[in-house]
């Protein structure tokens, strides 16, 4: 890459006499540096608004204002306050004026008469650092880039995954309107029959009677499929990275579990294609002894009659779906029925297949076909779980969020005042949390956190929801207690806390906590924002009263008569 010469790096020196400006531009000018002059400290203000400049070299003795103002000035401008300044003095080099030009800003001093070589000694020095400043500027900017480049491409993935997970989803979607479609079939041809009978009987009130009960109840049987099919939801997210399970097995490399009574003749010849194309298959003869061997061993896909000796294939998928077993099932009957079809359809099964005219090449389609739907819903339900984690966890200290905590709280509080029971919110806040960032750095304050989070947990029973509430504020909800013995827990928790030491980087530390205690049956209205409220007051309280410990809010005399 063609490098572009860097532009002159503009010095400022300032003094009220001109010879002295003139000494010190002769002193400077050389390649790479830009001299600019001014002749008061108003002027040199002036300059430093309109241009950014490296180093200001700052005579102390001027009149109106002088070097200390002047300094003090460039100080209070978010502008220039970062610019170093060198003091260029005559006066005395006394401890208390070098003091006072340190206190006015300054980083270093030159007395006249000036040396010209500590003069540019000290000059190099900030040039150097001007010039790593720019180069730090210059390589954050490249970075920026490639972080929005990086971001960019991340959003065309995204993209293509979602039209590929849309795709998935669609045909996931027909395969499970297709046994609807068949429910859908019986009642509208009852419906339309109905209705031309009504009709043929339009003078007969008593037929007609019967025929409208008919046309309500065909009516119902519609209104709840389709209330059924708008709340089908596929999958909400599915995960198509490459995987090492295939989507489709080798036959010599599936265990197949075959349902299927020993006597059964039919269709011979359909039947033997199957035991050819699969070598580790096991046969079993009635619905209990395939549910024993789906106990004891995993299986790639199952192949079931649809009536077998003790039950049919419909038991089958119901204790399937009890045990969340998720092998793909294949119900086989000798003919195609439609009702059995819209039956095991429904139930969980993967396919109906007729063994009429079976050949190979439609079998390795129907299996291919339903160990790919398997793979789908094995990754969706892993990605759905992933992606519930993430949107409710705390990414640090491993609580759940504030989203959920806010989801949560609504939902208790909903639960507390149904069953006219206790819910008890507290909230916690590290004390002086800053000074542990200020002091050992936010990697000590994340380890910290982490660790409260930990802790926090331990004394808490599986039925409480602990929290992040934001920065170092932490949120507990508790049911089924009260406000007595969640102040004794907390207590408790505050003095644990407060022995534990912490180490980082070689260091030892202890913390404290404050916390503030809010019962819903002390607050009106019994609201989650109320008891978010009363549990904050609480806070402030122990906050205010010296921090290091537990504050119950007391609800005021009008509050107390809101409630009752």
């Amino acid at each position: 890459m063609q490098s572009l010469e860097s532009p002159p790096v503009p010095i400022l020196i300032v003094d009220d006499q001109p010879a002295n400006l003139l000494a010190l531009e002769s002193l400077l000018e050389r390649p790479g540096i830009q001299v600019l002059k001014a002749g008061s400290g108003n002027e040199a203000l002036g300059i430093m608004l309109e241009t950014d400049v490296a180093l200001v070299l700052l005579d102390v003795q001027m009149p109106e204002m002088d070097g200390f103002e002047t300094a003090k000035l460039m100080r209070q401008s978010a502008r220039t306050r970062h610019i170093p300044i060198i003091f260029v003095t005559a006066i005395s080099k006394e401890e208390q004026h070098v003091f006072r030009g340190y206190e006015s800003g300054a980083v270093d001093y030159l007395f006249k008469p000036i040396d010209p070589h500590i003069l540019l000694s000290k000059v190099n020095v900030f040039l150097e650092l001007r010039k790593k400043q720019l180069d730090l500027e210059h390589t954050t900017r490249e970075l920026n880039d490639m972080i929005e480049g990086l971001r960019s491409a991340n959003r065309k993935i995204i993209e293509q995954q979602s039209a590929l997970i849309e795709e998935e989803r669609l045909k996931v979607l027909l395969q499970m309107a297709g046994a609807t479609a068949h429910e859908l079939n019986q009642p509208l041809t009852g419906l339309l029959g109905t209705i031309e009978l009504i009709r043929l009987d339009r003078n007969d009130p008593n037929k007609l009677d019967r025929h409208l009960m008919r046309i309500e109840e065909a009516g119902n049987r519609i209104s709840a499929i389709v209330k059924r099919m708008q709340g089908i939801q596929v999958f909400d997210a599915i995960d198509l990275s490459p995987s090492s399970e295939s989507d489709t097995l080798q036959p010599d490399r599936m265990n197949l579990l075959w349902i299927e009574e020993a006597h059964r003749k039919d269709h011979p010849a359909e039947v033997s294609i199957i035991r050819r194309m699969y070598p580790n298959i096991l046969s079993v003869a009635s619905i209990r002894e395939a549910m024993d061997r789906l106990e004891s061993a995993d299986f790639d896909l199952i192949l079931s009659r649809f009536r077998v000796a003790d039950g049919t294939a419909l038991d089958l998928l119901n204790w399937m779906n009890q045990k969340k077993y998720d092998a793909p099932l294949i119900v086989i009957a000798a003919k195609g029925d439609e009702r059995i079809a819209t039956q095991v359809l429904q139930a969980g099964a993967y396919d109906y297949v007729s063994l009429t005219h079976l050949s190979r090449k439609e079998w390795v389609e129907r299996v291919n076909k339903a160990l790919g739907r398997a793979r789908i819903k094995r990754e969706a339900r892993k990605a759905i779980q992933k992606m519930a984690e993430l949107s409710t966890r705390d990414g640090l200290t491993g609580l759940y969020n504030r989203r959920y905590f806010t989801e949560a709280l609504e939902r208790e509080v909903a639960r507390a005042i149904r069953r006219q029971s206790d819910l008890i919110l507290c909230m916690f806040d590290i004390d002086h949390f800053k000074r542990i960032n200020d002091t050992l750095g936010h990697q000590a304050g994340d380890m910290v956190l982490s660790t409260f989070g930990r802790l926090l947990t331990e004394w808490l029973r599986m039925t409480d929801i602990p929290c992040r509430y934001g920065g170092e504020e932490f949120a507990v909800i508790l049911a089924d207690t009260n406000k007595e013995q969640t102040l004794i827990v907390c207590d408790r928790f505050r003095n644990a806390l407060s022995d534990h030491a912490f180490q980082y980087a070689g260091q030892t530390f202890h913390i404290t906590v404050s916390a503030g205690v809010a019962s819903i049956l002390d607050i009106f209205p019994r609201a989650p924002d109320s008891l978010i409220a009363a549990a904050d007051q609480a806070l402030y309280s122990a906050k205010n009263s010296g921090r290091n410990r537990v504050v119950l809010f007391e609800p005021s005399v009008k509050e107390k008569a809101d409630v009752l």
